[in-house]
């Protein structure tokens, strides 16, 4: 049943994150620590003229999901320098199973001559399931390619 349940999840994972990179305004890479892995498929979607989806995919000895909601996406003093604060959900599918909530924090700059973008974040977590514990390193970076420049 348990098996069952993770192949389950973990196909929903896989088609979840298509969607949102085919819809992805931004998609690239990024590297440092994430939910299951060191290196995951990293996809931006505006929902609104200063809020937006932040989601990662990562792929090793299971599947990770990171999925937040970045509330707060402002240029500083009208540059190409962005900051963002966000928070969502995040799950990990594999043998331990983790499920819980992961907070973000972060700087991008958006080149104006070529359609790249380049961010640093931290993304502390709160684990809920399988073991309830407080994640707090969780830094990396991320390099996209913007969409429709």
């Amino acid at each position: 049943m348990k098996k069952t349940m993770v192949k389950l999840i973990a196909v929903l994972a896989m088609v979840l994150g298509g969607v949102i990179s085919s819809n992805a305004q931004e998609l690239g890479v990024r590297f440092g620590d994430i939910s299951g892995g060191n290196v995951a498929i990293d996809g931006i979607f505006s929902t609104g003229k200063f809020s937006r989806i932040h989601a990662d995919l990562s792929v090793g000895d299971g599947v990770g999901v990171d999925l937040l909601w970045d509330f707060l996406y402002r240029p500083i003093d009208g540059e190409a320098f962005y900051w963002y604060v966000g928070a969502g959900p995040y799950v990990w599918i594999d043998d331990p199973f983790w499920l819980g909530a992961v907070g973000e924090i972060g700087l991008e700059y958006h080149f104006n001559s070529i359609p790249i973008a380049l961010g640093a974040d931290w993304r502390p977590a709160l684990s809920i399931v399988e073991e309830t514990k407080f994640h707090a390193k969780g830094f990396g970076i991320n390099i996209r390619y913007v969409f429709g420049y």
